[in-house]
């Protein structure tokens, strides 16, 4: 079985430029991170997050507004 990677492609982002762009603290990208709930790229002891796997988060996170029924005026 072989198992396909997707490259990353864009910037790569330091924790706290990704933290920055989704205006939150660092710990939350970390712990992103940590949990393997966001792709990353290790470069020696250095993490960086792919600007393209923001976007993908963002758009996994975003919610629809909800249409109502306008009924009929009696």
């Amino acid at each position: 079985m072989t198992s396909k990677k997707t490259r990353p492609t864009g910037r790569l982002l330091t924790v706290a430029q990704a933290a920055e762009r989704l205006n939150t603290s660092e710990r939350y990208p970390r712990r992103l991170i940590e949990e393997r709930r966001i792709t990353f790229v290790k470069i020696g002891r250095h993490v960086r997050i792919p600007d393209s796997c923001l976007d993908e988060l963002i758009a996994s996170g975003t919610v629809e507004p909800v249409r109502l029924w306008a009924g009929r005026a009696a």
